[in-house]
C-alpha cells in the first residue's frame, strides 16, 4: 500500500479552492457586468426618445399660433413642455415605486 504525498494533497486543496473562487466571483461578475451593460444601454434609449419627444413637442408648440404675440408666445411652450416631462417622469416613477414594492413583499 502506497503512502499518501500530503504536499500532493495540499495541492489537490490549492487547486480546489482557486477553482471554486473563480466559480463563484468571475462568472457572477461577468454576469453583472453584462446586466449593468445592457441597462445603461437600455436608459441612453430611453433617455434619447423623452428629449426627442420633448424636442418635439416644443417644436410643435412653437409652430402653432395659440400664444399670440405675447410673452407667452416665447416662454409658454417651454414651460409646457417641461411640464409634459416632469408629469412623465412622475407617472414613471410611481410605476417602478409600485414594481418595487411588489417585489420586495
Amino acid at each position: 500500500m502506497a503512502t499518501p504525498n500530503p504536499v500532493r494533497g495540499v495541492q489537490d486543496i490549492q487547486e480546489t479552492l482557486i477553482a471554486y473562487a473563480k466559480q463563484e466571483t468571475v462568472q457572477p461578475l461577468k454576469t453583472l457586468g453584462r446586466y449593468l451593460g445592457f441597462g445603461v444601454a437600455g436608459s441612453l434609449f430611453v433617455f434619447l426618445g423623452f428629449f426627442f419627444v420633448m424636442l418635439a413637442t416644443l417644436r410643435l408648440l412653437q409652430s402653432l399660433d395659440t400664444f399670440g404675440g405675447s410673452s407667452w408666445a416665447s416662454l409658454g411652450p417651454y414651460g409646457i413642455a417641461i411640464a409634459v416631462l416632469v408629469l412623465a417622469m412622475v407617472i414613471i416613477y410611481a410605476a417602478l415605486s409600485r414594481a418595487r414594492k411588489k417585489v420586495f413583499e
